[in-house]
């Protein structure tokens, strides 16, 4: 049976393992035969087969196994009485309270003892198959995947396989080309034959792969993976030169221009095309060559399938100019650069690049910076070096990115650790429970404490196109070491909150210096618009970059970004911030929210809604603006914008009391509901607590009421609530699965009405 190790080291390569706060936040699955009672294991079969009966139906996990196993940790037990409200009956203070009280007490029992919250953060289907495709090269696939990994990797193949063959970008998404044809590749590796897997799932996603045109319409990303393995030939990729991390920093294009996951992405991937890696010609892979392809693998013309890309995958069709470009390089370029004497220069471009690979693995601790980055640095450090320790050290971080629900395994873009604590830290507080909550909130705060980054990445960070990084908090773990600006609002604001509660309850307060350390990278990556980006400050004059974004299904990658979520977080952050550090760089930040509120304005949709970047969609975005303008002082009474996503709030509730948004409105960009006008638990949350930032209760408290009521009949028996359709996204196409977002949001909502709305005893 699995079993969940946390906040601990080991494994087969342990002894490469490190770590910079004793791996707190750690989260690791390893099969133990031994683990668990028969009854354990009669549930999780039963969770599992549950799953695939409906997996047409939720396509997203509830996370039974990491429950079950935490359920049982913490000897839980659900001592309240559940309650519902019926038809005709109005919300009483008692339900709401009772209702609040029961989540509350699950959302604690599902607390690791390190503080934090384990979940799976996945969805994307193209995850999985670069690793495999990596460890199968590299010789180490056996050493690392077990035979009871196969066997739950290839569970969630089959899962999460669509109706008609193939495989969506992401769980929820439509078949295409480049998840079909590595979900395919991965089945093989994985020991299926041409006609084996679970409802015929090999012949049937070969038939998806044929019938729209073969492995030659597969997107950028999957042609240099197909390159890589033996596929496809390089010479049907456009170009990646490594030379262009020894371009000066002056050139109009630069690594250092580019938003950090577009350039950590191309950075081992212009290392692999530079080398023209292909990995071994095994007796697979010339059998694959004649599966995914619909002509013999030797009469394809690899020059004239460079630009092909299926019309399922194309999302961002690339402009001309950017053919253009690739046509010149394609032309002129790289018949240079291969030959004498210019084939000095690429031996002096790829050495370069390889040293940027090898720092950026180090200040990750080999996390990098996310698994797409991960399998192509690791696949890189073993080409360089088949049997150095980097790549050793990679091997040794393989276990913190894979994660086993009722669905099968998946790989995690790299975990959300201190980002759900934040949220579920936030929704406890405003419970009001500290009798009941007092231990969780006290492991959460020494959790977040020790998950700060404590320094700058090493050495000349500038140099290596790095940006501060001490005070800040990762999505994930201290170790991940990548500064992001929300990930680090939310956690300033938790040791705000959590410092003026008693330590001998919540523990010891964090030290001035460490809040101060925060204050500046937040303050170091606003945009003179008065926008916050994520990662890194926007970098001026480079905007028509853009038209450069080499991927076929992702949108604004090649450049950072101001987002409305980071924005409206920041100044939420820094009111509190300021109310209890007055004399700290007090002018900096008043200029800072005024500004990031006149951004928020700015930037409001015609229909009153903010577009959501990081969550689904328009009624995440808008809580966030919602919340930061109300922290700056703006009103429904004083302030139009928020008047007005008040009024996209009321305009969208559905029948029954929810909100429900579909992820379609991510890539479309406008609002679109859910199927059948459906409700969504944790959007419900948002926009309840959303209009009760905006006093909606002082004007016309009946929405809040429905609401409240939808969320109240949800929950189920235990506390917990219903796993419905995933509500995170990543870039506009790829969404992101949250599952700890239904138990922290819904509570957070309930704790607010119940403290903020008058209710009948």
């Amino acid at each position: 049976m699995w079993r969940l190790k946390i906040a601990e080291g080991g494994g087969p390569y342990g002894r490469y393992l490190y770590s910079t706060n004793n791996f707190v936040g750690r989260q690791v699955w390893e099969f133990d035969p031994d683990y668990g009672t028969p009854e354990d294991r009669a549930e999780v079969e039963e969770a599992r087969q549950l799953f695939t009966q409906n997996r047409f139906t939720v396509k997203a996990n509830r996370d039974f196994l990491m429950q079950q196993q935490l359920l049982k940790e913490n000897n839980f037990q659900q001592t309240i009485p559940q309650v519902k409200v019926g038809e005709n009956e109005d919300v009483t203070y008692e339900a709401a309270t009772t209702t609040m009280k029961r989540a509350a007490s699950f959302l604690s029992a599902i607390q690791a003892k390190d503080g934090h919250w384990p979940a799976e953060n996945a969805g994307p289907l193209y995850f999985v198959p670069p690793l495999i495709m990596c460890l199968y090269i590299t010789g180490h696939l056996d050493s690392i995947i077990s035979p009871e990994h196969k066997k739950e990797i290839l569970r969630y193949i089959y899962n999460h396989q669509n109706e008609d063959g193939g495989w969506g970008f992401h769980i929820e998404g439509h078949s295409i080309m480049f998840c079909t044809v590595l979900s395919y590749i991965c089945m093989r590796i994985l020991g299926e034959g041409p006609y084996g897997g679970q409802n015929n799932a090999v012949e049937r996603g070969r038939k998806w792969i044929h019938d729209h045109g073969g492995a030659v319409a597969i997107p950028s990303w999957g042609k240099t993976w197909l390159s890589i393995f033996g596929l496809f030939d390089w010479s049907g990729c456009n170009p990646m030169p490594p030379e262009f991390w020894i371009l000066p920093s002056y050139a109009p294009i630069h690594p250092g221009k580019m938003w950090c996951y577009c350039r950590l992405v191309y950075m081992p991937m212009s290392y692999l095309y530079g080398k023209r890696f292909v990995g071994p010609l095994t007796e697979l892979v010339l059998d694959l060559r004649k599966e995914i392809h619909t002509q013999p693998y030797d009469t394809i013309s690899w020059r004239k399938v460079r630009h092909l890309c299926a019309k399922e995958d194309l999302y961002y069709p690339h402009p001309l100019i950017q053919d253009l470009l690739w046509d010149s390089l394609y032309i002129m370029t790289e018949p240079l650069l291969t030959r004498w004497p210019f084939n000095k220069l690429r031996e002096k471009a790829l050495k370069k690049t390889m040293k940027h690979i090898h720092y950026e693995d180090e200040n990750s601790r080999y996390i990098t910076i996310g698994c797409v980055e991960k399998m192509l640095c690791m696949l890189a450090c073993w080409v360089d070096d088949p049997n150095g320790d980097y790549f050793k050290k990679h091997l040794a971080r393989v276990p913190d990115f894979l994660w086993v629900a009722e669905d099968g395994m998946t790989v995690q873009s790299f975990g959300s650790q201190l980002w759900d604590a934040t949220f579920a830290v936030q929704a406890l507080l405003a419970c009001n429970l500290l009798d009941e909550t007092g231990e969780t909130l006290r492991k959460a705060h020494d959790f977040i404490k020790k998950s700060q980054v404590k320094e700058n990445p090493t050495g000349d960070f500038r140099k290596m196109l790095r940006h501060i990084s001490k005070g800040s908090w990762t999505f994930s773990d201290q170790d991940h070491g990548w500064q992001l600006s929300d990930c680090t609002t939310e956690g300033l604001t938790c040791c705000l909150m959590l410092s003026q509660l008693p330590p001998e309850i919540v523990g010891e307060k964090f030290e001035p210096e460490r809040l101060y350390d925060a204050v500046n990278v937040i303050l170091s990556l606003q945009w003179k618009n008065g926008g916050l980006a994520a990662w890194e400050p926007v970098k001026p004059f480079a905007s028509w970059m853009e038209l450069l974004n080499p991927t076929e299904f992702l949108a604004e990658i090649v450049l950072e970004h101001e987002y409305v979520e980071c924005t409206g977080a920041a100044i939420h952050s820094f009111a509190l911030f300021k109310k209890l550090y007055p004399g700290h760089r007090r002018k900096e930040i008043e200029a800072f929210m005024q500004n990031a509120a006149r951004h928020l304005q700015d930037i409001q949709k015609p229909d009153g809604s903010w577009y959501g970047c990081w969550g689904i969609c328009f009624i995440y975005g808008t809580v966030f603006a919602l919340r930061g303008l109300a922290a700056a002082g703006k009103t429904y009474d004083n302030c139009l914008a928020v008047r007005r996503g008040v009024e996209f709030y009321l305009s969208t509730q559905q029948e029954d009391g929810g909100w429900g948004e579909s992820y379609l409105s991510c890539p479309k960009e406008k609002y679109v509901p859910l199927e059948g006008n459906r409700s969504n638990v944790v959007q419900t949350a948002w926009a309840m607590m959303g209009l009760i930032i905006s006093a909606q209760a002082e004007r016309d408290p009946t929405p809040l009421h429905r609401a409240a009521k939808y969320l109240i009949n949800s929950q189920l028996e235990n506390g917990d609530f219903p796993q419905e359709q995933v509500t995170g996204v990543f870039k506009k196409n790829c969404m992101l699965h949250y599952p700890v977002y239904r138990n922290a949001f819904t509570l957070w909502a309930l704790a607010e009405y119940v403290n903020k709305v008058k209710l009948p005893i």
